[in-house]
This record gives C-alpha cells, structure tokens and sequence, in this order.
C-alpha cells in the first residue's frame, strides 16, 4: 500500500501540477517586482493583481480558473503579464466570469494563451493598455452562448496588436474611443469587431475571416476601417462591412471579398453634417457587392473595384441609390467603350431593376436567385420590359481598368504557404 502512495506522489510531482498559492506570491511581491513562474507548472486561480508587478509564466506556466469565476483580475496600474497561459473560466455570462478581467491602466498583456474561458479579456473603465500577441478561444458551446473574445465598456486609448481570436462571440466595443485594433486574425466568430455607441477608433491591417458579421459600426461616429481583410461573412445575416446609424466613417483599402453582402448600410449617415467614405476597397465575390437599406444620401464611393460581385447594388424599399456619390469606381460588368483611351468609360456606368427587383422588395425570392426560371424571366423582362426599367445607380465616369491600389495588390501579393492571397484561396480556404 505503501508503495502505491508513493507511485502517486512520485506522479504528480513529476508533473509539477501545483504550485504555491499564486496569490501569496503577488501579495508577497513589492510594487515594481517581478514574480518568475516555474516552467510547466499549474497555478491555482483566481488571482487578483493588485500593484504594479511583473509575472512572466516563461512560456509555459498555466494560471487555471478550476472552472469557477474569473481566473485573474488585474485591479492596479503599471502590471505586465507575459508568457503564460490562463484557462477554465466559470460560464455564468451575469457575472461576466472571463479569463482576464482589467480594471487598471498603462498595463501591458502579451503573450498571454486565454483558453477555455466564457469571455476572454473583459475591459471596464481601463484605458492605455497594450494588448499583444495574445490568442482567445471561449468555451465549447453554441456560438450564441460563448463570450465575448474582448469586451471593452468605457475604456480609451487603448492597443489590441497581433491577437489571435477564434471560436468567441465578438469584440464589442461600448462608450469608448482612442482604442486601436491593428494586426489582428479574428476567426470563427458571430461580430469580428462590433462598436455600440463608440466614437473614433481605429480598425488597421486586421484579418476577419468566416464570422457571421466582419465589422459592424451601430451609431458610432467617426470610425477608421483601413487596410483590412475581410472574408467570407455567409449566412442570412452575413455581411462584410454593416452599418446602423453612423456619420463620419472612412472606409479605405480594405479586401472585402466572398461575403453574403460586402457593404451593408441602414439609413447612414445618420448626421446630416457628415458624410461616409468608401475609398480603394475592393469589393469582390459578395452575393451582394453594396446594399442600402432604403434611399439615403452622404455616401462618397470612390475609386473602388466591384469585381464578381453576383449583385453589384441593392436597394430595399423600393429606392434607388442615384442620392450617393458614385465616382472614379471600377465595374467589371460595364459594358462601355473608351473610344479616346482616356482611361474612363464613353457612356455612363448604369443598373436598372429588371426581374432582380422581386428579390429586392420580397426577399424571400432571393431563394431563386440564380435560377434558371428567375433567369429567364430577367432576359426576357430586358429582351422586351412590360414595364419602363427603373434606374438604380449611375456613374458617369467609369474607370475601365482595374484600379491598381493597395486592396487590389493584396490578391497579386507574393504567395506563402501561411497566408495565401488569391481570390480563390481567399474564398476557400
């Protein structure tokens, strides 16, 4: 019997499964310490980080939730928590139970694995944090009972560079601005990036990829979409780029490629004073390449490639999008010439509604879209219309080339195994 307990003990020493209370060890610690964590080694949340130290897991220590609660809490300013991996949240979403909870500013988080937790880092009146480098993952559960993967709720000025985020909800960002999302891969998700009543932040050079909404701007003003990639948003509510009620955003240089709706806009901009910029996107492979919710003004589109899009433009309610400003755009269903060779179409860019419009003012038509009987009534209804065809949209200016800018160049980018970039890998892989 003896030896059996000792067969136990040895095992579990071997492991280094526990370790000393963590939370003796931050208590311990003098404001401005460092706390190194064994390698390979399992310490026991929760644990509330309450002055300015430095914990550094070296790449392999775990702080484990026991799946109750909040795992670690950083309640100080001026903390860095590097190199280490946080798990097993608790799954009660009213008490927000998440991997990290911040309530402190000028701290620093990288490094950090958030695994197996309900929300992952959860932001609250915390501002000028870093977060780099980071991977979130939330808990094996139906999509609309995870998470948030970063929530922020009156927080500014703060930095989300190079994350890794899949299998969450969303990021959601409320009453906040300042706040920069650079670098980051966002994956598997329901909203990529969501801002709720959140001024002026900045979304750069981010991948969002095959999550049910790419990045979604409800009455939030001011708002800077640049240089970003964003893929395969499918499903019946699926959309690249949405908008609900917002003024002021520049949406430019973003791949917005083989979503349901590439640009989604109802009724914005919402403020009479300012207007919404679409510049050098290139909008490509959507089932619908823009759609408007009903007829609206103070949207600029310009310089933008609509390429291969199955619908390039769409207005509900019966409206038309003649009120937006439609200038310098490439259209590769234009059907013109460039007698002069000045690079710009002879005749006017123009949609009209045919048969198209049935699935516009009744969508659940839009099941027959692309079918051979709803096909054949659009080529019947141009061949000989029974009614005058209404104009939907006109550019007088066509580019007839491909525009070459920097969200066109991302599909003729040098090819890696780790990031392919042409169109059909885009949409495939």
């Amino acid at each position: 019997m003896r030896s059996l307990f000792a067969a136990f003990a040895l095992f579990f020493t071997a492991l280094g499964a526990q370790a000393d209370s963590l939370q003796a060890l931050v208590d311990a610690t003098a404001d401005g310490g460092e706390i190194v964590l064994e390698a390979d080694t399992v310490y026991d949340g929760p644990v509330v980080i309450d002055r300015p130290v430095v914990i550094d897991g070296q790449g392999s220590a775990v702080i484990d939730g026991g799946l109750a609660g909040t795992v670690v809490v950083i309640a100080s300013d001026g903390v860095t928590l590097k190199n280490l991996t946080i798990r097993n949240s608790g799954r009660l979403h009213n008490k927000l139970d998440a991997g990290l909870k911040v309530q402190g500013n000028y701290n620093v988080v990288r490094d950090v694995r958030i695994e197996n937790s309900l929300f992952g880092i959860d932001i609250s009146e915390a501002s000028n944090n870093i977060f780099r480098r980071n991977y979130i993952s939330s808990k094996a559960m139906p999509l609309e009972l995870r998470g948030d993967s970063i929530r922020i709720w009156y927080s500014n000025d703060n930095l989300f560079e190079d994350n890794h985020i899949e299998h969450s909800r969303d990021i959601v960002i409320w009453y906040s601005e300042g706040n920069v999302l650079r670098g980051n891969r966002i994956q598997h998700g329901r909203y990529g990036i969501h801002f709720m009543y959140a001024h002026d932040n900045d979304v750069l050079e981010n991948e969002v990829s095959d999550c049910v909404v790419g990045v979604f701007l409800m009455y939030a003003n001011d708002i800077n979409v640049t240089g970003n990639q964003i893929l395969r948003a499918w499903g019946a509510a699926g959309m690249g780029v949405g908008f609900k009620e917002t003024s002021g955003a520049v949406i430019e240089d973003n791949l917005i490629l083989g979503n349901a709706i590439g640009i989604y806009l109802d009724p914005s901009p919402w403020d009479p004073d300012k207007t919404n910029e679409f510049h050098r996107n290139e909008i490509a492979y959507n089932g619908i390449g823009v759609q408007f919710h009903t007829e609206w003004q103070g949207n600029h589109f310009s310089d933008n490639n609509f390429r291969s899009n199955f619908t390039q433009i769409s207005v509900r309610g019966r409206g038309t999008a003649l009120n937006e400003s439609w200038e310098g755009n490439h259209w590769d269903d234009y059907a013109g010439f460039d007698h002069d060779a000045d690079g710009t179409g002879d005749t006017p860019y123009e949609i009209y509604n045919y048969a198209d419009r049935l699935w516009m003012d009744l969508p659940p038509a839009a099941f027959f879209r692309g079918g051979l009987a709803l096909a054949a009534l659009d080529f019947v209804e141009r061949l000989a219309p029974f009614t005058e065809p209404e104009l939907l949209v006109r550019e007088h200016d066509p580019v007839i080339e491909r525009i070459d800018h920097a969200a066109a160049r991302f599909e003729a980018a040098p090819q890696t195994e780790a990031a392919p970039k042409s169109a059909l890998e885009l949409l495939t892989q």
